[in-house]
């Protein structure tokens, strides 16, 4: 069988797009009042912040403006998960009902074809909402903006999106293993809650489980030093592309292992 490439995967994924924005635009009421409650889910953390740095001019080291660097950092780095792979919710019910094998039998990839079922319009009022944090923040720290700058704060962006992604794929495909996946995956879920944070304001065990274990420091703490501390850059950040790569394949392979295996619920 010929191999399909990015033309065609990229054309099948428009259409799927399409058809499932027109389902949502359907139930305009829910689709409204859905993103309003995303904006004000930012809003209010927006407001955590300007409370807490109204008693703590700094934190560690870290003051209001950089706080909020890292806080619009992060809300970019996990819009993608929120768009594109919002399905992964529902990965444990179609696995249970059984109607998780109507995807085994497609000509495409099972991963893609799953995946690219759902797009959460929502997280687009998170992007700009993060996009306009991460700006206001940039003008008040002062930074300068250069063409490679840009070029290395899109590429960091981008591949530290893939922690999040990877942690949510593989936590949901343990819906193959086990049958209370629902709690892994949340689990999962609500350390993108830490993310926001430097790890230096943890104590060095969590430091190690944030870095090593969970890696989520890498969604948006080592990557933004390369545009905020560029003077005293650790190693860790400059390899957090390769390492975002590096688990979201990791997390791909669970995944797909997981399905693969899976043969129906039986009679």
């Amino acid at each position: 069988m010929k191999r399909k490439g990015f033309r065609f995967y990229f054309k099948i994924y428009c259409k799927i797009l399409a058809q499932d924005l027109k389902s949502k635009m359907s139930y305009r009421a829910d689709f409204i009042i859905s993103t309003i409650g995303m904006i004000f889910t930012n809003i209010s953390g927006f407001v955590s912040f300007w409370i807490l740095f109204r008693n703590f001019p700094q934190i560690k080291g870290w003051d209001y403006y950089e706080m909020l660097f890292l806080y619009g950092f992060s809300l970019i780095s996990i819009t993608p998960v929120q768009c594109f792979f919002d399905n992964n919710w529902s990965l444990r019910q179609y696995v249970y009902s059984g109607d998780f094998i109507k995807y085994c039998f497609r000509p495409i990839n099972l991963f893609f074809y799953y995946q690219s079922e759902v797009f959460d319009v929502k997280g687009l009022g998170q992007l700009a909402f993060g996009i306009g944090t991460l700006v206001y923040a940039w003008i008040k720290i002062g930074l300068g903006f250069t063409p490679l700058m840009l070029l290395k704060i899109t590429v960091f962006l981008l591949t530290a999106s893939l922690i999040m992604i990877a942690l949510q794929n593989a936590a949901a495909a343990t819906c193959f293993w086990i049958q209370n996946s629902f709690y892994v995956l949340d689990l999962a879920y609500r350390f993108r809650d830490y993310a926001k944070y430097p790890i230096t304001i943890f104590s060095p065990v969590f430091r190690f489980v944030f870095t090593f274990v969970m890696p989520i420091a890498f969604i948006a703490y080592y990557p933004s030093l390369v545009v905020l501390r560029p003077d005293t850059v650790p190693v860790l950040s400059w390899l957090s592309p390769l390492i975002g790569i590096a688990f979201f394949y990791v997390s791909y392979r669970i995944w797909m292992f997981g399905a693969m295996k899976y043969s129906g619920t039986g009679s």
